[in-house]
Order: structure tokens, then C-alpha cells, then sequence
């Protein structure tokens, strides 16, 4: 009652101040969402900023405009209902689509009052660890602020657009002792005849890809960010996806059935299996309730990038440039600081390679060193040994040339005390870091747990590596020691049938959000219908700051290729995806490292020849080694020596699920 009394009152009082100043709000055209009838918006974009106030202060289309012109993110003038669309150029991406947030049951989107528009732009670059060495962060951005017309809560609509997408998020200020509890069902309409990419939430992040057209995509269908689509009429190509998860839920996708993705925060997403298996449903049912955020609310930024071709989806920087830098205190270099530097990793869970020993361990990181690995990650057993132990273990993998990461369950490490045991411990033996494991859920307060465990481990010097995990959100930026994330069905799963599908959609989906430890790379059975060449080609194609190897590292030194595997980076310098590249069929990425440049080709469709123009090597001659299918054996691979320009064209025969490496280095 008195809630009802509360709004009664806010709601008189706006009207009598805004009774001089009533005017007709117009629905913006074609949005079949707004109310039909037009007058049920009358007065709202006209209503003073304050009770007091008579001053009448129009509501107008809102444009916020990339660099390059060329993205557009549109807020039209719809005070009963915040509406905003994306375009690229002249074409839609996102159709007009309604923002909802609810603060404690009150939707503040729906009734405003506008007040002002404060316009920004930014310009930087900083350095990053991907697809490219340097990250270009430039945008314009404007400040929209806004008052519920019901409740008086004011608010701000920030928007930042980039030459790749676009960014949205809502900030409510509030007293640091204000508990509040927000929500949201705000969509984005993809247009019609559009071809998406996406898996559903049943084993969380862990999933195979669907292909479908939007228009078929059924109510009630959920989706783990990012989720890629392609325009109709080859028009270019779309992504959803969230950045700047912070004290906050993480963010799914629930189908409406009407080519409509609503968001639905952790707390809505379905019950997925891992975590039901290993926390129980009660558990589940608690993490069912929306989580209070106290003081200001800022929600993570709703992503839409926007590309004409899948080269500019790749190199998009939008998701890390809506994340702060990282804190000088703790990463004192930034990205460079050394204990956070790249490199290859070595597993032996996948591949097998003996008993869990500490010979068998230092074995791993002996033939680890061999092949260039940086990092070994050892299972949970490793942690149980007593402390001279791991001493010597460490001290042997350092001389190796190899540091280790050390399992943890993250139930084991909910609390400050059992943080700080663990990391300090880590840290007095030289262990570089640790593997956290078993998530499984988007609720805020595992979003909580990944900042405090990345907090605590960065105050020693640890490096991490989350498993059982939601996807990135550009945070890697904000916490460079985050070195890796899984959120992706990789090569654990055994029973992936059509693996050589799959590798080709992940560098066009899953990791866009950022990296993802798929562990890379096996010539076992495990391969599935992919060839050892298309194997090669994915660990040159999915990069990540430890890019960790599936395949026992004697079995590498045993390939008739290890010393191009050998050259494969984790990271790279600049990144191109050549215009042959087809999502969930053939990717083609040209990766260049300092002066040398690989050329990574996986396919999963029927065999097929394709002819390469090495257009993006510089000038001058190049000493070429090729990885090719072997005609005879798909578990075998084909060397090639020869000298390679940019103005050749390299002809390449690929199996079905065959591959490519070409590797370019000066003479």
C-alpha cells in the first residue's frame, strides 16, 4: 500500500507540473512494438525535468555516430517506451527495440522525461594481446539523462559508437548504502532473413553451434553472448554480446519467437546441467532470484559489433575499449608487466602420458620446453604435495623454460581467508598461478568471485585460468593476468562429432568475446572428422594469451610440421580473415608476428580446391613452408619448401574437414 500511495503521489505531482506542457510524442515509423495507439504517448517527451520546473525541454531523435560515419546507434523519441536501432551505413542490424530495466519492480524506461545529452569522444590506443598487438580504442559517445516519470528516479543512457558497433548501458546513481534490486528485458531485433549462429545454455558455455534464420528461431529458445548473425543479401554481419561485466549478472539470450533476443540475467537463464550436477537444484533455485546491487547501478554494456565482412568482426576492439585499464598498482607495466607474458601451454589430461607423478610431471615440462611452451597446467593432485616438492617441481620446470599453474575448485576459494591461503601459497613456491574451475552459472555473485579471485591473484603475481566458466567481457583489459577462459565446448569433449564444423564457426562466434582455452591441437582420435593439417592450422587460428596444446608434446616433436608448429604464437601482431572465409565451412586468417606471416586455412565442408592470393605479404621475397592434406592419409600431413611473393596465388587442395599452414619468413 504504501509503495502504491508512493507512486500515486510521484505520479499527480508529475502530471499537475507538466499540465502547461503537453504534447503529442511520435512513434517511431514501422516499429510494430510501440503502442498503437499513438496517444497513450502524449505529453511524456514534453514533461519538465523536475517538479518545480516549467521549462518544456523537447525529446528528439538521439544519433550516435561512429568515426567513420558509417555506424549509427538511433534512440528514438519514444518516452513511453526507450526505443533504439543499429545501423551499418544505409543498412539495418538492429531493427527498433525496446529497452527494459526495472529497478525493485519499476520498469524506468517506460514514462521518461528527458532532460539532456551530453556528448564525448575518445581516442586512444593501448596495447593488447589477441588478434592484434595494439588495440584502437575511438569512439563518440553521448550521455542520455533521463527521469522515470513514475517514480522520479533519474537516470543516464550511455552510448558509445565505434567504426565496428556499438555499446549501450544504464547507470542509476544511488546512495552507497542503497540496496537495490535491477532487471532487465531489453531485445534486439535482428531483421528478417538473417542466418544466425548460437548454442543454447543446456551445458552452460559449453555447447555446439545451431545454424538457423532468425525468423525460425522459436520462442523460448536461449542463447549464450556472443551470437553471431549474417545479414540478408550478404549485407554484412551482426553480433550480440555483452562487455564490462562487473557487480553485476551475467547476461543470456531468451528467443520471443518474433525474431526478438531479450535479455535475461543469470537469474533467468535455465538451470544448466554442470551446475545442477555438482551444486545440487536447490542451489539453483536460490541463485533464481534477481541479486541486489547497492549504490549506483551501472549495468555491462549491450553490445551490438557491426562489420561488412567477418575481418571487421574479428579485429573489433568494442567489447575490451568498454573496459577500464588495468590498475597501475597491480600491473605496474600494463600488459607488459612480465609475469603476465604469453605463451604456449602443455595439458596432459587430453593425450594422456603416464600417472600423475612428479616424474611424470617434470617429463611434461622437460618436453614442453622443447616445443616452446611457456606454461604447463597441472590437475588438482599437484596442489596436495608437500612444499618441497612443488619446490622442486617448479625449480625443474623453470630451467625448462616453463611455468605451472596449479587446479582449484572455486568452491574451495568463496572466502578472503581460503584466497589469500591459496595465492600466497602459490607465490612463496614459484607457482605462476592457477586453473579455478566449476562456475557454471552467471549469478552475481560468481560475477563477484571472478573479480576477487583475479584481485587476490594479481596482489601476488598469479596468473589465471577459468574453467567451467561464463564467457569474457573485455575484463581481460582490466585484469591482463587473465590469461585465458574456457566457455567453450573444446577438445574435452570426446564425443564431438563434427569437430571440423565446429573449429570453424568458434573464430567467428565464441571468440570474439575473447579467449577461450579450447585446448588446441591433437592428432589422436579425438580429431574426429578433422585432418592433421586442419589441426595445425586451428592452433595458428585460435589465439589466446596461454594458448594451451591438447596433444601430448612427444607427439608434436614426432610431426613431420613441429617446427612450424613451433613458430605459432599465442598471440599475434596483426591478424587479416581473408573474404573467402564462410562461418561454420572455411576460415582463412593471414597472421603476421614481427616480419613472419602464417597462413591458417581450416575447412569442413566437402573437399574442394581454393586458390590464395598472398596479397598481404609485404614486399620482397618470402621463404615458404606449407602444411598441406596429405592425399593419402588424413592423419598424416604434406611438407613444402618453396619461395612465395605477394603477388602469387598458392592453389590448395583441401579434404573434407582438411586444412592449411603456410608459413612466410625474409630469407
Amino acid at each position: 500500500m504504501k509503495s502504491f500511495l508512493k507512486h500515486l503521489l510521484a505520479f499527480l505531482a508529475v502530471t499537475i507540473a507538466a499540465a502547461n506542457a503537453v504534447a503529442q510524442t511520435p512513434v517511431p515509423p514501422g516499429d510494430a512494438r510501440a503502442p498503437a495507439n499513438r496517444a497513450e504517448g502524449r505529453g511524456r517527451g514534453q514533461r519538465s525535468s523536475s517538479r518545480r520546473s516549467q521549462r518544456v525541454v523537447p525529446f528528439e531523435e538521439v544519433q550516435v555516430v561512429s568515426p567513420n560515419g558509417q555506424v549509427k546507434f538511433i534512440l528514438s523519441p519514444n518516452a513511453e517506451r526507450l526505443t533504439y536501432a543499429v545501423k551499418l551505413g544505409d543498412t539495418t542490424v538492429i531493427e527498433p527495440s525496446p529497452i527494459k530495466f526495472d529497478l525493485d519492480g519499476d520498469d524506468l524506461a517506460s514514462g521518461v522525461i528527458f532532460a539532456k545529452v551530453d556528448r564525448f569522444a575518445i581516442d586512444e590506443t593501448y596495447p593488447w594481446h589477441g588478434v592484434h598487438s595494439t588495440a584502437v580504442n575511438h569512439c563518440n559517445g553521448a550521455a542520455v539523462s533521463f527521469t522515470n516519470d513514475l517514480t522520479m528516479t533519474p537516470f543516464t543512457l550511455e552510448v558509445r559508437a565505434f567504426d565496428s558497433g556499438v555499446g549501450y548501458r544504464i547507470v542509476v546513481p544511488g546512495a552507497d548504502d542503497a540496496a537495490r534490486t535491477p532487471d532487465e528485458y531489453s531485445e534486439f531485433i535482428v531483421p528478417s532473413g538473417a542466418t544466425m549462429w548460437f548454442h543454447d545454455l543446456d551445458g552452460h558455455y559449453e555447447a555446439e553451434y545451431k545454424k538457423m534464420r532468425i525468423d525460425d528461431v522459436p520462442a523460448g529458445q536461449w542463447a549464450g553472448p556472443p551470437a553471431t548473425f549474417e545479414l540478408p543479401g550478404g549485407a554484412g554481419y551482426g553480433v550480440i554480446a555483452e562487455a564490462n561485466l562487473v557487480n553485476y549478472s551475467g547476461m543470456g539470450l531468451e528467443a520471443d519467437g518474433r525474431r526478438g533476443w531479450i535479455v535475461g540475467l543469470g537469474n533467468r537463464e535455465p538451470v544448466n546441467y554442470p551446475y545442477e550436477l555438482r551444486y545440487g537444484r536447490e542451489e539453483a533455485k536460490r541463485l533464481g532470484k534477481p541479486a541486489t546491487v547497492t549504490g549506483t547501478i551501472t549495468t555491462p554494456w549491450r553490445v551490438v559489433l557491426a562489420g561488412r565482412d567477418l575481418n571487421a568482426i574479428v579485429n573489433s576492439d568494442v567489447i575490451p575499449d568498454l573496459c577500464p585499464p588495468p590498475d597501475p598498482k597491480l600491473f605496474p607495466e600494463g600488459r607488459a608487466t612480465p609475469w603476465v607474458a604469453p605463451g604456449l601451454g602443455v595439458w596432459k589430461y587430453i593425450d594422456g602420458g603416464g600417472p600423475d607423478s612428479l616424474e611424470t610431471m617434470k617429463e611434461f615440462s622437460r618436453l614442453g620446453g622443447l616445443i616452446g611452451a611457456k606454461y604447463q597446467i597441472l590437475e588438482g593432485f599437484a596442489y596436495g604435495w608437500p612444499d618441497e616438492q612443488i619446490r622442486e617441481f617448479v625449480d625443474y620446470s623453470r630451467q625448462q623454460g616453463v611455468r605451472v599453474l596449479f587446479w582449484r575448485h572455486s568452491r574451495q576459494l568463496r572466502t578472503p581467508e581460503a584466497r589469500e591461503e591459496f595465492f600466497s601459497r602459490l607465490h612463496r613456491l614459484g607457482v605462476a598461478g592457477a586453473k579455478i574451475d566449476f562456475f557454471d552459472h552467471e549469478a552475481k555473485e560468481n560475477i563477484d568471485l571472478y573479480d576477487a579471485l583475479l584481485r587476490k591473484a594479481a596482489e601476488y603475481q598469479c596468473v589465471v585460468d577459468f574453467h567451467g566458466a561464463n564467457k569474457p567481457t573485455g575484463r581481460l583489459r582490466t585484469f591482463p593476468n587473465e590469461m585465458i577462459r574456457e566457455a567453450v565446448r573444446g577438445m574435452e569433449s570426446s564425443r564431438l562429432v563434427e569437430r571440423a564444423r565446429h573449429e570453424t564457426i568458434l573464430p567467428f562466434t565464441r571468440y570474439l568475446a575473447g579467449p577461450a582455452d579450447y585446448t588446441t591441437m591433437v592428432f589422436s582420435a579425438r580429431r574426429a572428422d578433422s585432418t592433421w593439417a586442419h589441426q595445425v592450422a586451428a592452433l595458428a587460428t585460435f589465439q589466446s594469451p596461454i594458448l594451451t596444446i591438447a596433444a601430448h608434446p612427444q607427439s608434436v616433436l614426432d610431426n613431420p610440421a613441429v617446427d612450424v608448429i613451433k613458430s605459432i604464437q599465442p598471440v599475434w601482431d596483426e591478424t587479416i580473415v581473408l573474404p573467402q572465409s564462410r562461418i561454420g565451412e572455411l576460415s582463412l586468417f593471414a597472421r603476421r608476428s614481427g616480419t613472419m606471416w602464417l597462413l591458417a586455412v581450416m575447412h569442413a565442408g566437402p573437399a574442394e580446391t581454393i586458390r590464395v592470393p598472398l596479397a598481404f605479404l609485404g614486399d620482397g621475397d618470402y621463404r615458404a613452408t606449407l602444411v598441406r592434406d596429405d592425399p593419402a592419409n588424413d592423419g598424416a600431413v604434406k611438407m613444402e619448401n618453396r619461395g612465395a611473393r605477394r603477388g602469387d596465388t598458392l592453389t590448395i587442395d583441401l579434404h573434407s574437414g582438411g586444412g592449411f599452414v603456410g608459413r612466410f619468413v625474409k630469407p
